[in-house]
């Protein structure tokens, strides 16, 4: 009998973690990688914009980056993020965890680095899924026919930036989150950071000591517990002129730099439209359990719920997705899942989601997912204690944004955690 083939699209933290589960399964798998490294999203670079085969960078790290959720809810399951006495870690060590996973699992065969992944088309005369490469090196063509197909091409790469009224008309720097790296070039300009969220607060708080002027501009619905004075916090922009902003509340100010820390899009450029899904506000379907694709259960998009333990419900979804195609369990009906998925969106639809909160699991919601992906699988589960201490991180950050990373926490066991300081 013949092995399941596996295409993984991405070789960063779900992609070998997905190829790492297929193996165990007794898959065939290939990788493709369109840098030259491991890790995706966590291998910095200085360089901006495109890369030597004109590609766009897909790395949106930026110097001095610490995780935002503790070590002690990220790795995987089996395979927890190094011995630091810190529980936020730099990027760094999070990709010396992937090298080291990949290492461990002997995954780096698998990975074809430097292919670009074109096209994925699905051939029904055969029903397989045909992958389209470039051979970045070689500057070549080849294709490939797989029977599953795990899209891990991450969701950080492709900047949302939104059309304010006059900004095709500023004379200042305009430049999205995707593209910084460091503070240095703020020295002495008055810089406007657009965005409330996890990047806007931190590059806020680094231009902020080095800058003239520093402003956060965001819609929430409060002012933000940053406690730095030189940040100054402004309602969104109403509208840019040649070297100002004016703000909601009427007010104006100089800028010479703007930074939109305005989130990005989730884009799958290769997946033609046979494939059957839809992006639409970030929302992507048609999905069961936000994972697979219910108009061709051989395909899986993994890591697409945001307010997670992001990590940890990777490796829950990819094993999730692996028993089903393994064989090992069976996937309820088109008609089944499509039903499931729906009553999801009308809840989510009472509690009054956007459409771009499509794939939020805050509160219980997240709780309840990783209980149902290892209930419906067969699975082990993910204990209790994660989303009770990522509870309480995301809770410590909103209280103190320029401290939370020093807290030091415990697992003691699948309920508890402590704080050591």
């Amino acid at each position: 009998m013949s092995k399941f083939t596996y295409g993984i699209i991405g070789a960063g933290l779900a992609g070998v973690n997905a190829a790492r589960h297929a193996l165990e399964a007794g898959g065939d798998v290939t990788i493709f990688e369109q840098t030259s490294k491991v890790g995706g999203t966590w291998v910095y670079t200085d360089e901006t914009g495109k890369d030597k085969y004109g590609l766009d960078i897909h790395t949106s790290m930026y110097q001095g980056l610490k995780t935002n959720i503790p070590k002690e809810i990220m790795g995987f399951p089996d395979f927890p993020i190094g011995q630091q006495e810190e529980s936020y870690v730099t990027a760094q060590d999070v990709l010396k965890f992937i090298e080291h996973f990949t290492e461990k699992f002997e995954l780096y065969k698998h990975v074809k680095f430097e292919h670009h992944v074109i096209r994925v088309t699905r051939k029904l005369d055969c029903e397989k899924w045909e992958v389209l490469v470039k051979n970045l090196p070689a500057n070549s063509y080849d294709t490939y026919l797989f029977d599953y197909i795990l899209v891990c091409n991450g969701h950080f790469f492709s900047p949302f930036v939104p059309k304010i009224a006059g900004h095709e008309v500023f004379k200042g720097r305009q430049m999205h989150s995707h593209d910084y790296r460091c503070p240095d070039p703020f020295q002495g300009k008055n810089v406007v950071v657009i965005g409330g969220s996890h990047s806007g607060m931190d590059v806020a708080i680094a231009a902020a000591p080095l800058a003239k002027q520093l402003t956060l501009s965001h819609r929430c619905p409060e002012r933000l517990n940053i406690f730095c004075d030189k940040v100054v916090q402004k309602p969104e922009i109403a509208k840019i002129y040649e070297n100002e902003v004016e703000f909601a509340d009427g007010t104006r100010q100089t800028c010479d730099v703007l930074i939109y820390c305005t989130g990005y899009r989730t884009s799958f450029p290769f997946l033609s439209v046979d494939c059957g899904i839809t992006v639409e506000e970030n929302h992507v379907q048609p999905l069961y359990k936000h994972c697979i694709n219910i108009r061709h259960p051989s395909m899986a998009v993994i890591g697409l719920p945001f307010s997670v333990c992001f990590t940890m419900m990777v490796d829950l979804q990819i094993r999730f997705c692996i028993k089903m195609f393994s064989g090992s369990k069976r996937l309820p009906s088109e008609a089944d899942m499509a039903a499931d998925t729906k009553a999801d969106e009308e809840e989510r639809a009472r509690r009054g989601f956007l459409k771009c909160q499509a794939h939020m699991l805050s509160g219980d919601l997240q709780q309840r997912y990783y209980d149902d992906l290892a209930r419906i699988a067969e699975i082990e589960p993910l204990k209790p204690v994660l989303t009770k201490l990522y509870a309480v991180c995301v809770r410590e950050k909103k209280l103190d944004i320029l401290n939370y990373r020093n807290n030091v926490y415990r697992v003691v066991d699948d309920d508890n955690f402590i704080k050591v300081n």
